[in-house]
């Protein structure tokens, strides 16, 4: 209710500005403690325990400022992120577009961030709290070599992490979507493993997938994903393409979001979830609004959904809507838990 109040005078400022201020409002809320563990909706993936599917997806919450107060508002867990080794301004302004006839966002953010350091002393202060949060890990644009961006990122933040996502799949950092490539993808694995091994956690580790990708593609990062034992599959990033909008940001360069995305991810889940034979996890993210939209993704294979997008419209308390909305559909069609549901399609 609150939001829908302030949500015409957020609407007047920009995006950026209206998302910073999203932010600081919610870093200055009471701290509540999160959704209690065990309920109907409590899914287990990677040997985490998930108290409900619904999280954050990452790019909301860059710098790790609020994740507590995400918790407090009843999601399962969130990602933050993307952070790289040193602070990067990213792209110039402006950068990120609300295309509100087609309830979408373009965005050419960049990797914009605090840095390593910054984000790892806000994680350590919350040592001891509950909830997942997880750590979404890129490489600074202008790096000599991503790979050992990577490593770095992963002996940094394997400690302080639920698990680690290591996103390749940004269309907003010239090149790095080539580190999907089959060979590529390997290595960097390899050195992500290795560095996370090096620190003695067990922090599972994600890989955050393209939608644009080709059907050898997607077979190929199935196969290295089941050999490397990734604790899951983030299905998927923004998209490049365009399919028809509406609004006059439509022409606009970087990673669309959004309503106009939903199709398409909802696609690449279910080619994922072929292609690994259900060996491996699978998370969906792209234009999920409502608990109707959550639920077609798990029954098309997800075992998490994330939020991002429809937040800008609906406000951050939409991630307890559809978690109340999720348990109603899965009374209605007779599951006992979300595991039941997964894939049932």
């Amino acid at each position: 209710m609150l939001f829908r109040l302030i949500k015409p005078a957020l609407f007047v400022l920009d995006s950026e500005t209206g998302h910073r201020l999203a932010i600081r409002s919610l870093a200055a809320l009471p701290r509540r403690a999160p959704a209690a563990a065990g309920g109907p909706l409590a899914v287990e993936v990677a040997g985490l325990t998930f108290t409900n599917p619904v999280g954050v997806a990452a790019g909301f919450d860059k710098d790790a400022e609020v994740p507590d107060a995400l918790l407090g508002l009843g999601f399962g867990f969130t990602e933050v992120g993307s952070i790289t080794p040193l602070p990067q301004a990213g792209n110039p302004r402006p950068r990120l577009f609300r295309l509100v006839e087609d309830e979408a966002v373009i965005n050419r953010m960049g990797f914009n961030n605090g840095g390593a350091e910054a984000a790892l002393t806000r994680l350590r202060a919350r040592a001891g709290r509950p909830g997942i949060v997880a750590v979404n890990i890129g490489a600074n644009k202008d790096s000599a070599d991503r790979i050992a961006d990577y490593a770095i990122m992963a002996r940094l933040m394997a400690p302080v992490a639920s698990y680690l996502c290591v996103n390749i799949s940004s269309p907003n950092t010239p090149g790095l979507r080539a580190l999907q490539d089959e060979s590529a993808l390997t290595g960097l694995l390899d050195a992500v493993i290795a560095a996370r091994d090096e620190t003695g956690s067990t922090a599972p580790i994600f890989l955050k997938v393209a939608p644009d990708l080709e059907p050898a593609d997607i077979d190929a990062i199935a196969r290295i994903a089941i050999d490397k034992r990734l604790g899951a599959l983030v299905v998927s990033n923004t998209t490049i393409s365009r399919p028809a909008l509406r609004s006059h940001h439509a022409g606009e360069t970087g990673g669309l979001s959004g309503a106009p995305l939903r199709s398409l991810a909802t696609q690449r889940l279910r080619d994922f979830r072929k292609a690994t034979g259900a060996a491996i996890p699978l998370v969906g993210v792209g234009g999920i609004a409502t608990a109707e939209h959550a639920w077609e993704r798990i029954r098309a294979g997800a075992s998490l959904v994330q939020l991002y997008s429809a937040m800008v419209y609906e406000g951050p308390g939409l991630g307890a809507q559809i978690v109340r909305g999720l348990e109603r559909l899965m009374r209605r069609d007779g599951f006992a838990s979300i595991a039941e549901a997964v894939g049932s399609e």
